[in-house]
């Protein structure tokens, strides 16, 4: 359980403004705390966030029969010729004294013994992964990090404070819109403000991502000027639980990584046909490989089933606590029962452009974790690089931050009423549930040019029904519209199939024309 004492109003000026309180936002935080006034703002409850709901491991080249190289190889491969060798370098060698700092300030990892248990998970070539109380990874981090902030006086930390807008003057990130808890329009300024908001996966019908996960750093980020990248790769988890009235709960790669198999509606192992991996193919291959078993399913409702039956029933329950008793929940356990799954939206690997010490493209703005487009995972994620990311690129940004910004931003402006905790706007709900339902379906797992058109299309219709937002849910809203067009918009100009991008139309790579990141600013998209 984690708790933090709050402050009971918010400051008009901070020195450090970080949006998030996920692990890029905190390790920031503790980075920036010897340098003057550090305020967090969360949304939701502190606890919301997908570093919170992160299930799978921490990758790093910790084992004796591990090395740096090798991590870095995988992450390499994994990326389908994308990622930024430079930043997936920094990754990975950064990676030993982050996890070292995350032990010195108390994270539970699990062990034998005294030692340290290394997992493997899809597309990894050695056992690297390291997890905390089997499953609950993320949760032990972030309580770690919490406990660390905690004896760091000039961190604060707000809950229920909304970020609607970046402040930009004379060229410079200065500060934020916010609506603060009690509904009233506020501004803040900073010398410099970090995006660590996560991630979009709300922008889908099905997804693994918790409610808040509306992508709201990287919408500001892009109203505001900045350069936003790689947006039309989506990682879309291919194990999620599929049960009507349940929610898309994630079934860790891990459980794979494990030796659980896949099965269609007959029963039948079928990843053999698609890849020589079989269950630990790469994400994107195997989330494909299911949805074509659902396409050729005769049944109305059709799913695939993960099997972890043959397995022992104690080291499952052991090593997967919280599936176990989540799926208990739903009368399905999973050692004597196959879990009925379908693929859900799970991960950005684009966002707002930064460089390897998180900078972005507007001077006074820094952005860390899933809102951030490093280049690190290139067109697809390798598992258990997220958390991973969010320290080290958390970290560098705070000390990039320190080190170059101690500028005052605006002034404090007078606080005006919002009606933002009011009853829910059905109007509102209908418009989002429709931008869900058109990007699952011509902005997901597999993609046309003829179905992203269409999307475009649909977008800029409801675009006059977002345009003015006056709730926080809103101004989730708005985000989710602006998301869905940088996705589809991106997805559209990458005529080629890479990573997690796929589309029937052009099927092949093609490394001629688009060997090269996606960069969208306004109106313009270009490659480079």
């Amino acid at each position: 359980m984690i708790t933090f004492s709050l402050m009971q109003s918010a400051p008009s000026h901070t020195d450090f403004l970080v949006i998030g309180a996920g692990v890029a936002g905190l390790r920031a935080a503790v980075e920036l705390a010897a340098a003057g006034t550090v305020l967090v703002l969360a949304k939701r409850e502190v606890t919301e966030s997908n570093t919170q709901w992160a299930q799978g491991g921490i990758a790093a080249a910790l084992s004796d029969e591990d090395e740096i190289s090798l991590h870095l190889q995988d992450t390499l491969l994994a990326g389908d010729g994308l990622c930024n060798p430079e930043a997936a370098k920094v990754l990975v060698e950064d990676a030993p004294e982050r996890i070292d700092e995350l032990i010195q300030w108390g994270t539970e990892f699990d062990r034998q013994g005294t030692k340290l248990t290394f997992g493997r998970e899809g597309a990894h070539s050695r056992n690297r992964i390291l997890h905390a109380h089997g499953d609950s990874t993320g949760r032990e981090i972030l309580r770690a990090l919490y406990a660390k902030s905690k004896t760091l006086k000039s961190i604060s930390v707000r809950e229920f404070e909304f970020s609607t807008d970046l402040i930009v003057e004379d060229g410079r990130v200065c500060g934020i819109h916010l609506i603060n808890e009690r509904g009233e329009q506020q501004q803040m300024s900073a010398s410099a403000v970090l995006l660590a908001t996560g991630g979009m996966g709300q922008l889908y019908r099905n997804t693994t991502n918790p409610a808040v996960a509306t992508g709201d750093g990287v919408a500001m980020a892009f109203r505001a000027g900045a350069e936003i990248s790689d947006m039309e790769f989506i990682q879309f988890h291919p194990t999620a639980l599929y049960l009507k009235n349940a929610p898309r709960f994630l079934l860790s790669e891990a459980l794979r990584g494990e030796g659980a198999y896949l099965r269609n509606i007959e029963l039948d192992r079928f990843m053999h046909k698609y890849h020589p991996m079989g269950e630990l193919a790469p994400r994107d291959v195997v989330a494909r490989a299911i949805l074509h078993e659902l396409e050729v399913s005769r049944v109305k409702d059709p799913f695939v089933y993960l099997d972890l039956t043959h397995l022992d029933p104690d080291h499952v329950k052991k090593r997967f606590p919280r599936i176990y008793a989540t799926c208990m929940e739903f009368n399905i356990d999973i050692t004597a029962d196959m879990i009925p799954i379908r693929p859900a939206a799970h991960y950005a690997m684009g966002g707002v452009r930064t460089d390897l010490v998180g900078r972005c493209t507007l001077p006074g703005l820094y952005a860390a974790g899933e809102a951030a487009a490093t280049g690190v995972h290139g067109a697809n994620r390798l598992a258990s690089n997220s958390l991973l990311e969010g320290l080290v690129f958390g970290a560098r940004a705070g000390k990039t931050m320190v080190d170059e910004l101690r500028q005052q931003g605006v002034t404090a402006a007078k606080l005006h009423r919002a009606v933002s905790n009011g009853p829910v706007d059905m109007a509102t709900e209908e418009v989002i549930r429709e931008i869900q339902d058109l990007m699952w379906r011509d902005a997901g797992i597999v993609r046309t040019g003829t179905g992203l058109k269409a999307a475009i299309e649909q977008l800029n219709r409801i675009a006059s029904r977002v345009a003015h937002p006056q709730t926080r849910r809103a101004h989730e809203a708005q985000n989710l519209h602006a998301l869905g067009l940088l996705v589809a918009r991106s997805a559209l100009a990458r005529e080629e199939s890479r990573g997690a991008h796929y589309r029937t139309d052009f099927p092949a790579h093609d490394d001629a024309k688009f060997l090269k990141h996606s960069i969208v600013k306004g109106d313009s998209i270009r490659f480079a």
